[in-house]
């Protein structure tokens, strides 16, 4: 059963047995992000957090390509226009700017639920930061992935030189940054940016809402919980993430879902969660 859900005018989504899918929908201009899409991101990821109807999200793009990163021409008005002359004003805008495009792509992480990113075709600049934030990510034959800043004359700074070192070897990151070269599909799975490359964009999608549906019949809690601890985590030490963790489990642990989940393994059935 699909849920409805919010009209946004950049991207399409849909909640159907548990799972969002989200769609960046500019298949025109290669789904690349204006500032109507940086605000809509924010707030789809923000609206998926709090709904309890859903426990995973699937974001694909409509068109030949994933994400193309942010409009030229939104670019160009970040530097060119403003209402001072004053320069030290002129530069904490740019900042303010660059700090609110952040917290869109920071609202794909601070999801409570597993995102899956589905890529094909092009996948570049910010399209590299989106996909950075995401859990996991899967890509047809055909996408290739490249730091494009580098290529107009800026540093990343959305994300992608703080996240994507977590994910592959810090100096195929450095060499992707200082180069803007395309790291195709099969390096992408040989350096473990991706999860599985697929034939094609159906394949794809098939074998992503798959793993989506196995994380939706997982406990919720359960989930969001191991989400919020591997982020956690990830940015501190192995002593840090044990306490808190001790602390997280000691909070949750007395749920309805570990009951559901060992009688219906016991009994042999599959379990049902509360949303």
């Amino acid at each position: 059963m699909v849920t409805a859900v919010s009209t946004y005018e950049t991207f399409l989504l849909d909640v159907d047995n548990q799972i969002a899918h989200v769609r960046l929908n500019r298949p025109d201009k290669a789904n690349s992000l204006n500032q109507t899409a940086w605000d809509e991101l924010e707030a789809i990821f923000t609206e998926l957090d709090s709904r309890s109807d859903v426990r995973a999200v699937v974001l694909s793009g409509e068109g030949k390509h994933f994400c193309a990163g942010i409009a030229l021409e939104m670019l160009m008005g970040m530097t060119q226009q403003f209402d001072t002359e004053d320069e030290g004003r002129k530069r904490e805008i740019i900042r303010r700017k660059a700090v609110a495009l952040q917290r869109s792509i920071n609202a794909i992480e601070n999801c409570s639920k597993p995102v899956l990113a589905a890529i094909h075709g092009a996948c570049v600049g910010g399209g590299i930061d989106i996909t950075s934030a995401c859990d996991m990510r899967y890509c047809t034959e055909d996408a290739f992935f490249s730091i494009e800043e580098i290529n107009v004359g800026i540093v990343a700074d959305l994300g992608t030189l703080q996240r994507l070192p977590k994910l592959i070897g810090e100096g195929i990151v450095r060499e992707l940054a200082f180069t803007g070269r395309r790291m195709l599909a099969e390096e992408a799975l040989q350096r473990q940016f991706v999860n599985e490359v697929f034939e094609d964009h159906e394949a794809m999608l098939d074998g992503v809402f798959s793993l989506a549906r196995m994380i939706a019949s997982r406990a919720p809690l359960a989930v969001r919980g191991t989400k919020h601890i591997l982020n956690f985590s990830r940015d501190r030490s192995v002593e840090d993430g044990l306490a808190y963790v001790a602390t997280w489990n000691a909070a949750t642990i007395l749920s309805n879902d570990v009951a559901e989940a060992i009688g219906a393994k016991l009994a042999g059935r599959e379990p049902k969660f509360e949303d």
